[in-house]
């Protein structure tokens, strides 16, 4: 694993960083769009870090914390490089920004149907809690 980099994306990543999660994320979101992660960098600029091997992104995920929680979305990791210790070294060092900025308990949203990502989540020491259910209201058209 010496050969992977970790850092956070820049502006000049959003084009690359929207074509990866296409081939390597499951779903979309609404704010999968240009504008949206700009909004992210710009709010939050240390929050969407890369995973990056021999100068190809391998790896994403956004280690998101608004002063009380911790969130993880968009753990992706490309077919290619998959079991290949891209998600632990991208989830240790979310930990490792939550912990330095006073973060408590990290959560993620996982879709149901990602058992790929069920397993992924719950080897990092994540568990389920099925107590919860996300609750969503769109905001914009």
């Amino acid at each position: 694993m010496n050969d992977l980099r970790i850092r956070a994306a820049a502006p000049a990543d959003l084009d690359t960083v929207l074509a990866f999660w296409k081939e390597a994320a499951e779903g979309t979101s609404i704010s999968d769009d240009r504008d949206g992660v700009a909004r992210l960098l710009d709010r939050d600029p240390e929050s969407l870090l890369l995973a990056e091997r021999d100068g190809e992104l391998a790896g994403t995920v956004i280690a998101g914390f608004d002063g009380w929680r911790c969130h993880l979305y968009r753990l992706a990791v490309h077919p290619g490089h998959r079991r290949r210790g891209v998600a632990t070294a991208l989830l240790a060092a979310a930990e490792e920004r939550f912990a330095a900025l006073g973060g408590r308990r990290g959560d993620a949203m996982v879709l149901n149907e990602n058992g790929l990502a069920h397993q992924a989540w719950s080897a990092a020491g994540y568990e389920r809690q099925p107590q919860w259910s996300r609750w969503v209201k769109q905001l914009c058209p």
